[in-house]
Order: structure tokens, then C-alpha cells, then sequence
């Protein structure tokens, strides 16, 4: 009987440790089960993020008898699109900087480029304005006494390649005139000469 009883509490004890294990391993299965699922999830977002981020980048060269010239560059993350234009040769003062309808600066005086990008048939005026604008209508910026002028411009209203013809700066281009834009005047704002320009290619 004694022995009886001793075999029986063994196989209590090994039975035991059995279930033990068996539930060690089950949550070690749901531990890395869990982290590859979190690290898929994880490169799922680093992949999105990364497919989000395009560029664009062009020089500027000098038109109507100018010497301005420079670089624009457009960057999109994360739903935005970032212009960023650096130029030199300027006369020093307000210049005004405009998208344009088409990727062609051959015409000397870049008339070729056509008129403001407007997709959305607005009136001219100031970003932004409550009474309208174009998708081009960038704005005023200033160069220096030596000629020398940035601009940048950050909005959710435009993307690189997307295919939305109200808002895809592709195939447009970039043209800097000889004054400031007054934000009235239709269709372009009086800014005078197309001094500089670029398309907006890849």
C-alpha cells in the first residue's frame, strides 16, 4: 500500500511539471509571436513613411536679357510638400515667384511656360486669400544688395507625382519676375518680366 501511494504521488509531481512546462513554452510562443507581429508593424509603418517621401529638384535660368538663375527644390513627407528656392543675379528688392502651366522655358522671355498654374479657375491673389487664388500663386520674396534671395513654402495643397491634376506640381514649372506681385491685378499679379524659370521635372 505504502509503495502505492509512493507511485502514485510521483506521477502527481511529473505530471505537474508537465503541465508547467507546456505552459512556460505556450507563453514563450505568444512572447514571440507578439514581437514579430509588432515588428512587421512597425516596418509596415517605416515602409509607408519611406514610400511618402519624394523630391524634385531643377536650376532656374536667367530669362528676359537677366542674370537671374538659382535652385528650387520641392520635398514631400508625410503628406506635404515643402519649396525651398534659392536665387542670385537679382535686382535688389520684392520679386515675385509664381508656378506656372507648363514645364517649357524655351521662349526667351519664358512666355513659353505659360500663365499661373489655376486649376481650380480662381482669381488671382494672395495664398490663402478668402476671396481665392491660384495653386501657383507662391508670393513675394526679397533679395538682398547683393542680389542674393530665398523663399520657402510648405503646404498640403500640392504632391510630387500623385497624379491629382489640382494638385500635382509635375509638369509645371517655376518662373521669378522682375517686380512684386500686388496680389490684385488679374490675371498675375503686375509683377512685370519673367526674369527667371524652371520645370518642375524629374
Amino acid at each position: 500500500m505504502k509503495k502505492l501511494t509512493l507511485l502514485l504521488m510521483a506521477t502527481m509531481v511529473l505530471a505537474t511539471m508537465s503541465c508547467n512546462d507546456t505552459k512556460k513554452k505556450d507563453t514563450e510562443m505568444d512572447a514571440d509571436t507578439t514581437e514579430e507581429t509588432m515588428t512587421e508593424t512597425n516596418d509596415s509603418m517605416d515602409q509607408k513613411m519611406s514610400n511618402d517621401k519624394k523630391e524634385v529638384s531643377f536650376m532656374l535660368e536667367a530669362k528676359s536679357e537677366s542674370n537671374a538663375s538659382g535652385k528650387v527644390m520641392f520635398q514631400q513627407v508625410n503628406g506635404k510638400v515643402t519649396m525651398e528656392a534659392s536665387l542670385s543675379g537679382l535686382e535688389p528688392g520684392t520679386h515675385a515667384i509664381h508656378i506656372h502651366e507648363k514645364a517649357d522655358c524655351t521662349a526667351g522671355d519664358g512666355t513659353s511656360a505659360g500663365g499661373h498654374w489655376n486649376p481650380t479657375f480662381q482669381p488671382h491673389g494672395k495664398w490663402g486669400a478668402s476671396e481665392g487664388y491660384h495653386k501657383g500663386d507662391i508670393g513675394n520674396f526679397e533679395a538682398d544688395d547683393n542680389g542674393n534671395g530665398r523663399i520657402t513654402m510648405t503646404t498640403d495643397q500640392w504632391c510630387i507625382g500623385c497624379g491629382d491634376s489640382n494638385r500635382d506640381v509635375l509638369g509645371k514649372s517655376i518662373i521669378v519676375h522682375q517686380g512684386a506681385d500686388d496680389f490684385t491685378s488679374q490675371p498675375s499679379g503686375a509683377a512685370g518680366a519673367r526674369v527667371s524659370c524652371g520645370g518642375i521635372i524629374q
